[in-house]
């Protein structure tokens, strides 16, 4: 398809996963793509640090088994899901945790003990359009009182919105998908991810540190690397980065995470469960809080130990934070020590009703956008974003679209 006075059929801009998925699926269609990224390095928000030894994301985002997209984009065959054990532990009043089941089966196990549990396998088997023929409210305003106690803190997890103010239907999805799966995240770090879609894409296809300053339907500009001429542009960025470059573009507000990393000094005894806890009666500002290295060991040096909590919103001191670890886990959680503090401001858009679950992904022939503001503000989203984007291009285009890849073998 490509012509001698293109530099690529399609430019995409912004090498998130969301970009480097979309990059995948027209490849693998025969279109010929170059991939322009301005940081240093390709995964955008889905980032890693490592820290004497210790593997931290940034923001600390959670997959779920049950993410079709997982499968159906190329390049993620070989991605690693490391789950955490079944369903989450609610911390409530006096330290009293209450396991409420996130797999259909382990729902049914505790059916028996917990109408919650019992109602979440029947949300399992309902089908996707039944949800979104619901009525739209917020989520607060849709909580069932008699599980309000448990459901608020999994749903402020799940949906990143310690308010609650995202779409009760955007909430159903998110408790339909906790309730077929498990939470999960990549071995090895969030950046696993991405960091796979850019391994497997054709040498040469992925240029970083190249700044975009303008794209039409032809031609992207950049600041110092000169233009690139296309047939068409596909936006694969933020959402605020995305309305600079085009203008039509809203931008959305977003919710604010900060996440704390901590290790267990020597000589202290380290949990080891694999949960995920919650903060079940709002005692301090941490939300939810894992013993990572026990859910992937790679995530912390041998022997050693790596908590990771998450804040909706600002950074508070860090001796509040622990103070509350010490209530979640125990007393000996005081004595953590930390290893790093990340906050970002606009960690994931937010999906107040009404809320549009299928933004537009084509601006019109020759400009496509795509990302998580576009779909629902997960990593399942942006995925899904790539490729009803992918979708649309080909059309234009009159190319087949190709089969969706082989199925992930079940997460270890």
């Amino acid at each position: 398809m490509l012509s001698s006075a293109h530099h690529a059929d399609v430019v995409i801009v912004g090498a998130g996963v969301s970009g480097l998925a979309a990059a995948h699926h027209l490849i693998g269609a025969g279109v010929n793509v170059t991939v322009l990224e301005a940081a240093d390095g390709a995964g955008g928000r889905m980032a890693t640090e490592t820290v004497d030894g210790f593997r931290l994301d940034r923001i600390g985002q959670l997959l779920n088994t049950s993410y079709p997209e997982l499968s159906r984009t190329p390049g993620l065959t070989g991605l690693v899901l490391r789950p955490f054990a079944p369903g989450v532990l609610v911390c409530g009043e006096g330290g009293r945790q209450q396991r409420v089941g996130g797999t259909r089966t382990a729902a049914r196990a505790l059916a028996s003990g917990s109408f919650l549990n019992a109602a979440l396998a029947r949300l399992a088997a309902v089908p996707v359009d039944r949800l979104l023929a619901r009525p739209e409210r917020t989520a607060l305003a849709a909580l069932p009182r008699p599980f309000s106690g448990v459901l608020r803190p999994l749903l402020a997890t799940l949906l990143s919105d310690a308010e609650l103010g995202t779409s009760s239907r955007c909430a159903d999805l998110a408790l339909r998908g906790f309730a077929r799966g498990r939470l999960a995240v990549p071995e090895g770090g969030a950046a696993a991810l991405p960091d796979l879609l850019a391994a497997g894409l054709p040498p040469g296809t992925l240029r970083t540190g190249v700044r975009v300053r303008s794209v039409s339907t032809s031609v992207v500009r950049t600041a110092d690397h000169g233009d690139f001429r296309c047939r068409a542009v596909l936006l694969a960025t933020g959402a605020r980065a995305a309305a600079e470059l085009l203008p039509g573009l809203r931008v959305p507000e977003f919710h604010e995470l900060s996440v704390f990393h901590h290790t267990v000094p020597a000589g202290t005894v380290a949990p080891l469960d694999a949960s995920l806890l919650l903060e079940g009666d709002g005692r301090g500002p941490v939300a939810h809080s894992a013993v990572m290295s026990a859910v992937d060991p790679r995530r912390a040096p041998a022997g050693r130990a790596l908590v990771s909590s998450t804040v909706l919103g600002r950074p508070p001191a860090e001796s509040v934070v622990r103070a509350h670890l010490a209530f979640l886990y125990g007393p000996d959680a005081a004595l953590w020590e930390p290893l790093a503090v990340h906050h970002t401001r606009e960690a994931v858009p937010a999906m107040p009703p009404p809320h549009d679950l299928r933004r537009p992904v084509r601006v019109l022939s020759g400009l496509y956008v795509c990302g998580d503001h576009r779909d629902t503000n997960t990593v399942q989203g942006a995925l899904f974003s790539a490729r009803r984007a992918v979708q649309s291009v080909l059309r234009d285009f009159g190319v087949p679209a190709a089969e969706p890849p082989v199925p992930l073998p079940a997460a270890a």
